[in-house]
């Protein structure tokens, strides 16, 4: 992985990092143990990014197609995101849930499809 490859995966993974910390407490409490786990393995994909260990961009494509996955068939989620019903959840739900994962996914495939990993 480059240094600039290095940079911009490192970056995305900050900023989901960033909007999880904002979103976790406006989130379902019952799911506040699901919510900090998914956020620390955020934290471990930054740690192995920042390590440079290629294997990173693995679980990075897998746990962002979980979220979006995930994002899109909870219907508590799409209710959210339709109308605006908690703006500021919507907000960090389309941010965090969609454009910053579809961001990882893509330079997740990218960078090994460019290295051939």
């Amino acid at each position: 992985m480059k240094k600039e490859d290095n940079k911009k995966i490192s970056t995305v993974l900050l900023m989901i990092i960033i909007t999880g910390m904002i979103a976790i407490p406006f989130g379902d409490p019952r799911l506040i143990i699901i919510s900090i786990g998914l956020e620390l393995s955020f934290i471990v994909l930054l740690i192995l990014t920042l390590k440079k260990k290629d294997i990173a961009l693995y679980f990075c494509i897998i746990i962002s197609l979980i979220v979006i996955i995930g994002n899109s068939l909870a219907p508590p989620h799409i209710n959210i995101i339709m109308t605006f019903s908690k703006p500021l959840n919507a907000i960090l739900l389309i941010i965090g849930g969609y454009v910053l994962q579809i961001l990882l996914l893509y330079y997740s495939v990218k960078i090994l499809k460019r290295d051939k990993i």
